[in-house]
């Protein structure tokens, strides 16, 4: 057994007596550029993007290493004024927002462009460290983000800063030991992300049945027997034909109900769940200072949002508070969860972005005067009651094994974490 000593972190505990803790300023090139923060806002706003051009490097590209398709570019003019932040083979980004400290090298073959504001690029000597063993600890492993939070004493990380990397440590073996650590780390981890890759496209497959059983069940009800008729609707298509089909506007009604003092702000998620902030999360929210228009809303109102509803953010709400008025509250003396399954059954479909008018990307406007005029298909209330009986019990049963499967998931997830830190900090040795 080798001889181990104290590394001086706590989170990290002893460490071979060979090895060192370097910080990552250590081990960059000696250019004078070897580390660069993106641009200011001010410098890179909205207003420069444009559809083609020269690229701009953002947290996709970074997360997702895709050096072949973009959609955020700048002109030839903005690249030229930017030249400090081009983007070179060998650089090295970092995201420093949202999904933070994942990176990704520039291959030899890229488009040329500028990093994002939201990316710090920065480039590190090979003679030093193996990139790939660097990759493992920051992409694959908590390494990094624990160390920011030891430094912090944070719970929470929203950014990293240019010092913040610079003084991030890292384990530092001999080059010929980094890359007996990869030999054998590899395999390993590929065997994971198989399992994981396999394990999520069965979750997505169990998500697109949960789908299909909601729009089947609403459109065309539960006995397969039954006299069919058009609908005269195109994404209806054929229906029960004792059900009508009735405009929004005789059958639901919007509701504004004065706010209470002590009422907590309610969101529409796009999962579909209606419920006070508090109960979810408090970050990553714009909060109104003047909450102009705000709404009370009680528990068992049905509620549509009116920029996500496109996605699925229709539910009913399980908690009483307040909104903005980009929720629509609404009523209804038919089955609000009929209701609610069937509009979700559009979103699913895509209806509401064919319907879309606007220019925002991947959005919908469904202020109350649209779903007035929509088209609702109308089974008698029993039925109703029945198809909705049916879809709660499929979704509680496919819901189930959909959490089994996300903890099979999270279970991979921090094993091969484990795995990781225990080698790359050389409490394991590869023998």
């Amino acid at each position: 057994m080798r001889e181990m000593k104290d590394s001086g972190y706590s989170w990290v505990g002893d460490i071979p007596q060979s090895w060192t803790l370097v910080p990552i300023k250590y081990l960059l090139t000696q250019e004078r550029d070897a580390i660069k923060v993106g641009p200011f806002g001010s410098q890179l706003a909205g207003n420069d993007f444009v559809d083609d051009g020269y690229w701009v490097y953002n947290q996709r590209a970074v997360i997702d290493q895709n050096f072949i398709d973009n959609t955020v570019f700048v002109t030839k003019d903005k690249y030229e004024a930017l030249s400090a932040f081009k983007v070179r083979k060998d650089d090295i980004l970092i995201t420093t927002r949202g999904t933070i400290g994942r990176i990704c090298r520039i291959p030899a073959e890229h488009m040329e462009g500028i990093i994002h504001p939201c990316i710090i690029k920065f480039r590190i000597d090979d003679t030093k460290i193996i990139y790939d063993f660097l990759q493992r600890i920051f992409n694959d492993s908590d390494f990094v983000k624990r160390q920011i939070l030891y430094k912090s004493n944070a719970t929470t990380i929203d950014v990293i800063y240019g010092d913040t990397l610079k003084n991030i440590v890292i384990p530092v073996p001999s080059m010929h030991e980094q890359q007996i650590i990869l030999d054998y780390l590899n395999p390993r981890c590929n065997e994971i992300d198989a399992l994981t890759t396999d394990i999520q496209s069965q979750i997505d497959i169990l998500e697109q049945y949960k789908r299909s059983i909601i729009t089947e069940a609403v459109t065309k009800g539960l006995n397969p027997e039954v006299d069919m008729k058009d609908s005269g609707v195109r994404w209806i298509g054929q229906m029960p034909s004792h059900w009508d089909c009735i405009r929004g506007k005789y059958i639901l009604r919007y509701l504004q109900k004065p706010i209470r003092e002590d009422d907590g702000v309610i969101t529409c998620f796009r999962d579909g769940e209606v419920t006070l902030r508090s109960n979810r999360r408090e970050d990553g929210f714009t909060m109104s200072d003047k909450e102009i228009g705000y709404q009370g809303i009680d528990v068992g109102d049905l509620v549509v949002h009116g920029m996500d509803g496109f996605a699925g953010a229709i539910g009913i709400s399980d908690s009483r508070g307040k909104a903005s008025p980009v929720l629509n509250v609404l009523d209804t003396k038919q089955n609000k969860r009929y209701v609610m399954y069937y509009l979700r059954s559009m979103a699913y479909s895509d209806v509401f972005l064919a319907m879309a008018t606007g220019i925002r990307v991947r959005s919908c406007d469904l202020r109350w005067n649209k779903l007035t005029e929509l088209q609702y298909p109308v089974p008698p209330i029993e039925e109703q009651n029945q198809i909705v009986e049916y879809i709660d019990s499929v979704l509680q049963r496919t819901n189930e094994v959909i959490a089994d499967k996300q903890s099979q998931l999270a279970t991979l997830d921090e094993y091969k974490k484990s795995l990781i830190f225990e080698y790359v900090t050389g409490k394991k040795e590869v023998v």
